[in-house]
């Protein structure tokens, strides 16, 4: 029997296998060079605290160095100085820094990966109407834990300080002269005096201290009782439609009742964070479920400035007596310190 030949087509079959293998391999090997080892990225950590006010114009700035430092824009690329940047001005309510990011953490731009991290962050930014934020929060989910430190307020932020003072004793329920720090500032200089009139009468009614009220009603409105806001929120208190029907508002175009429900509003959220201003003026503007999600002051530049403006025009005072059998208080509150222990890092 004559040995078995192989054709010459075989052969090069074989042949060419051979080289294919070999060139997969290196293809693989050079891959595996080229992209670099995910677990390895590093994870920066959270700026220090800031020493002072920070103004809008530096929050911009932050910005602007971090997308150089991101892209190699005149500057070394560093992504992680660019997060450290990002942070500074996320946790001033910078939607645009948020969602950057964000992105960072979710691709792994020279950062580690923390998708749980970046929900919080892209929620952020979607709830102060950036549109591309919008999608990419829908699809990772609702966030979950505690927000990540650049969405906390700055530990030493003259509005936002997270060392609280000591609490102050709870209020009597039959309580109704003010806090004596109150009483001592002038109203408003615009505001009419048949408006500080009113409130000065009915202000007690509610156990608020005046003060409080026309600070409050000359931010929202101006003392305009035909203010209209984009969102719908109308008249001298800038009561939201749910809001008013909360707290029996009929008609929110009446000057009277207008007043009378930012009053009844006002002394809820007093006795939900327990006589806390910062809180309640947050709530107030953004909303309790935002202040309790992110445990203090949201991160939306709207409303820091809303809180610092207004705290700014009440000397800075953080307590208000308050009724504490209006409501039970905010679970929130029992949950401040052990965020305050978390590990300061980006995650």
């Amino acid at each position: 029997m004559k040995p078995r030949r192989h054709l010459p087509g075989a052969r090069a079959a074989r042949r060419g296998s051979a080289v294919l293998a070999a060139s997969l391999f290196w293809l693989a090997a050079a891959h595996a060079q080229a992209v670099p080892d995910l677990s390895s990225l590093p994870r920066p950590e959270t700026p220090p605290p800031e020493r002072g006010p920070v103004v809008p114009a530096q929050v911009e700035r932050w910005r602007a160095e971090a997308k150089a430092y991101e892209y190699g824009d005149g500057v070394p690329r560093d992504a992680v100085l660019a997060a450290q940047l990002y942070c500074r001005a996320a946790r001033y309510g910078d939607a645009e820094s948020q969602f950057n990011l964000a992105w960072m953490l979710t691709n792994a731009r020279g950062i580690e990966r923390d998708e749980a991290q970046a929900a919080h962050l892209f929620a952020a930014a979607a709830e102060q109407g950036l549109p591309q934020a919008v999608n990419m929060a829908a699809s990772l989910g609702t966030p979950l834990g505690p927000p990540p430190p650049c969405l906390r307020p700055p530990e030493q932020d003259p509005v936002t300080a997270a060392a609280k003072p000591a609490p102050a004793p709870r209020a009597r329920p039959g309580l109704r002269a003010p806090a004596s720090a109150f009483a001592a500032l002038p109203p408003p200089a615009n505001a009419p005096q048949p408006i500080v009139r009113f409130v000065d009468l009915v202000a007690p009614e509610y156990k608020l201290a005046p003060q409080l009220v026309l600070a409050v009603m000359a931010t929202e409105s101006g003392f305009d009782p035909g203010a209209l806001s984009p969102k719908n929120a109308q008249g001298l208190m800038q009561l939201m439609p749910d809001t008013a029907a909360r707290f029996k508002v009929r008609k929110l175009s009446d000057p009277v009742e207008n007043i009378r429900g930012g009053m009844a509003y006002l002394r809820w959220l007093l006795a939900y964070y327990q006589g806390d201003v910062l809180f309640t003026l947050a709530a107030y503007n953004a909303g309790e479920g935002a202040v309790d999600r992110y445990r203090g002051v949201p991160p939306y530049a709207e409303t820091r400035a809303y809180v610092r403006r207004i705290l700014a025009s009440l000397g800075g005072q953080r307590w208000h007596p308050y009724d504490a059998s209006v409501t039970p208080p905010s679970p929130m509150l029992a949950t401040l310190s052990a965020a305050a222990a978390l590990p300061n890092r980006l995650r």
